[in-house]
């Protein structure tokens, strides 16, 4: 007996040309503009989440500037305080000039923004910066 219905290579045949028409819209879609996945955060939200998060909840970024290939520094401080401490910010990681890397931290800090300068020893750095919100 001969059973009725769609046999196993027509299934496949329809299911490559789903998958071929899905994947055209989704080019057509790309070069429209559109984004999949979830927003990409700007440097300044990605450095102020970093800061937060090494500092603690009431880290402010009090001075930003753009370095190179999407890295940003700047000095962070806690709310309320004069005291700021540099910093350099890449997407995956953040390093404090008062970190105890200290040599890594100039390495980063030359590499990726090297118009960058920490304040001197001795001299506050909330006198060489400016409030940025």
């Amino acid at each position: 007996m001969a059973r009725g219905g769609i046999g196993t290579d027509q299934k496949i045949a329809v299911l490559g040309v789903a998958v071929l028409l899905l994947g055209a819209l989704s080019l057509v879609a790309l070069n429209q503009g559109a984004r999949f996945g979830p927003k990409q955060a700007t440097p300044a939200e990605r450095a102020l989440g970093q800061v937060k998060a090494q500092m603690g909840p009431t880290a402010e970024v009090r001075y930003l500037e753009n370095g190179k290939r999407r890295a940003v520094c700047g000095y962070a401080g806690m709310a309320g305080q004069k005291a700021a401490v540099a910093f350099v910010s890449r997407p995956n990681r953040i390093l404090m000039g008062d970190d105890p890397l200290g040599a890594e931290f100039a390495e980063m800090k030359a590499e990726f923004c090297p118009g960058f300068n920490p304040p001197r020893p001795g001299v506050k750095a909330s006198a060489t910066t400016s409030a940025q919100g």
